[in-house]
């Protein structure tokens, strides 16, 4: 017979595992917003509060804006290459390819590399005279400033960010395609189906929930961006790089704004929250559309 938990070893039995979320967690949220209320320059001990005016001011600024375009641009223009990419990479290495495991070590090494590492290569790579550059003479076409055209800036650092996390996907989509019944790619098979096929109508359903993962953690990972723009930009040509988080990087360190910053960054927990729950709501109405 099981022994009744007494109301101590109850709370010790829910507190334990909660108290981590508790500190990390609540806490720091509930002194993020308190800060986003108040005028704190972040040296200074003293400070007022101010009530909603960080919030009136960021969303009357239009480099908020502007960071909000780049960042919906960034993100979108990251997540569905990079899982696109992945799941081809995935495909490629779906049967037993001989020396498999090494492509794939290759083609994940991005990932484990420091992002900061990562980018003052590609800053290298594309400078005037960089190999980019010489390449893409070869082909007969002139020197692209890729760091400081307003044209160029954001789509550079969004190269950087899709090759770095091209095989990340990959891992996951690869994990998701073993575990695909074979029996189902044989039916395919003997019904005449051909690859393409196979693709779009046994894959791609079987791999979906996968799919759905990636596409929430990327866009997360995109909203969050921070290293690359840095070293490689610092969210210039005039802003044309800067999104979000970089913003709120300005806001904190370089005008002392701290209650401005950190109101930006609860707008951009709500605003990464509602894109999840909508990704969520899309799923479901897929998953429910094939059921």
């Amino acid at each position: 017979m099981d022994k009744k938990m007494s109301p101590g070893e109850f709370i010790a039995y829910i507190l334990t595992p909660a108290l981590p979320l508790i500190v990390f967690w609540f806490i720091p949220l509930f002194v993020c917003l308190y800060i986003s209320f108040t005028d704190w320059d972040y040296i200074s001990p003293d400070y007022n509060i101010v009530a909603l005016e960080n919030y009136s001011n960021i969303l009357t600024d239009q480099a908020f804006y502007s960071a909000l375009k780049n960042t919906l641009f960034f993100g979108l223009g990251t997540v569905i290459p990079t899982l696109a990419i992945g799941f081809l990479l995935a495909v490629l290495l779906y049967r037993n390819v001989k020396g498999k495991p090494l492509f794939q070590a290759f083609l994940f090494s991005p990932w484990v590399t420091p992002m900061v590492a990562m980018s003052i290569v590609w800053s290298w790579m594309y400078r005037p005279e960089g190999l980019i550059n010489v390449l893409l003479g070869k082909f007969g076409i002139d020197p692209i400033m890729w760091l400081s055209s307003s044209t160029w800036a954001l789509p550079a650092v969004m190269l950087v960010t899709i090759w770095k996390n091209a095989g990340w996907a990959m891992i996951f989509y690869a994990d998701a395609l073993s575990k695909i019944p074979e029996a189902l790619y044989e039916v395919g098979h003997l019904e005449g189906a051909n690859q393409w096929q196979k693709i779009t109508r046994i894959l791609l359903p079987m791999v979906s929930g996968t799919t759905f993962f990636l596409a929430i953690v990327s866009l997360i990972d995109a909203i969050q961006a921070y290293d690359q723009i840095s070293v490689l930009t610092q969210g210039g040509p005039a802003g044309a790089s800067r999104t979000l988080l970089y913003l709120y990087y300005q806001y904190a360190f370089e005008q002392f704004n701290v209650g401005t910053a950190t109101a930006l960054a609860v707008i951009i927990v709500l605003l990464t929250a509602v894109l999840a729950v909508a990704m969520k709501l899309v799923n479901n109405r897929i998953s429910h559309m094939e059921g």
